[in-house]
């Protein structure tokens, strides 16, 4: 089982800049995949970025050039700065942790508000 706790959530102005962090924890595999995804009041979950253990990513393309996913495995953190954010960005965000001995494992999730 592995635990996630996301930090760096807030409230910002259209066209500043946030930071989220997810820190892992418990019975981390080798090879895996983190991802953030979110939720707006009203709306699906929907995947924003994912990176491999290996650092490959992917992002939707709502948020192409605007946010990047990154990294640390020495401290199992995934991080996903986010730059030039849109009111249609305010979300719940939720880090996400999966790997081929089991089910994915959520963050609380952790809430990005914007204001145009």
């Amino acid at each position: 089982q592995v635990q996630l706790v996301e930090s760096g959530g807030g409230l910002v102005q259209a066209g500043e800049s946030l930071r989220l962090s997810c820190a892992a924890s418990g019975n981390i595999f080798r090879i895996n995949i983190m991802a953030w995804y979110r939720q707006a009041p009203g709306k699906q979950l929907e995947l924003v970025a994912r990176i491999t253990s290996s650092g490959t990513t992917n992002y939707v393309d709502s948020v192409k050039g605007r946010f990047t996913i990154s990294r640390d495995n020495a401290k199992n953190t995934v991080y996903l700065q986010m730059n030039s954010l849109k009111p249609e960005d305010t979300a719940v965000y939720f880090c996400n942790y999966e790997d081929l001995t089991g089910g994915p494992s959520w963050g609380q999730g952790t809430q990005v508000t914007v204001s145009s």
